[in-house]
């Protein structure tokens, strides 16, 4: 997958994209600054369009909360092509923040949105697709999703 593009990479992985989620309040799901690409905080919307929800460490296991966080990632893999055309408009990954609505016990953020941050090192490859990251538990989120996740990234 070395000389493969960013959306060829992406249709190799036999995954969905869910539609792109209309905001549900007053801000832009993404926007671009120059060379700069940044999205609003995702939820993990279903090709249904549903959202999963739960609070990992009573509602959802650790694993499930994983897999929310990748389908975190592709709803923000959604917006990207919905809104510039194209994965391989990016160029890179800069930073990832994100967020899990887990119990107070719970400790292992970051493996939850490692769900998120393998699927960007699979579309950008490992030296594009891993920026900065911030793995945070909440008490909430909002509509009792699992995991919300914001990133920027530098567009080609």
């Amino acid at each position: 997958m070395e000389n493969l593009t960013p959306d060829e990479r992406f249709e190799q992985l036999k995954l969905n994209l869910p539609p792109a989620p209309a905001p549900l309040g007053v801000y832009k799901p993404c926007l671009v600054d120059g060379k700069y690409l940044y999205l609003s905080g995702h939820g993990p919307v279903q090709d249904d369009k549903s959202l999963i929800i739960g609070r990992i460490g009573s509602d959802l296991t650790q694993e499930e909360g994983k897999l929310a966080a990748l389908q975190v990632g592709l709803t923000m893999l959604s917006t990207i092509k919905t809104n510039i055309g194209s994965l391989n408009k990016v160029k890179r990954v800069i930073k990832v923040l994100g967020m899990v609505n887990c119990t107070p016990e719970f400790e292992k953020h970051p493996f939850i949105i490692n769900g998120c941050s393998e699927l960007f090192a699979k579309v950008w490859g490992e030296e594009n697709g891993i920026g900065v990251r911030s793995a945070v538990g909440f008490g909430s989120l909002p509509d009792n999703i699992p995991v919300e996740i914001e990133a920027l990234f530098e567009l080609a």
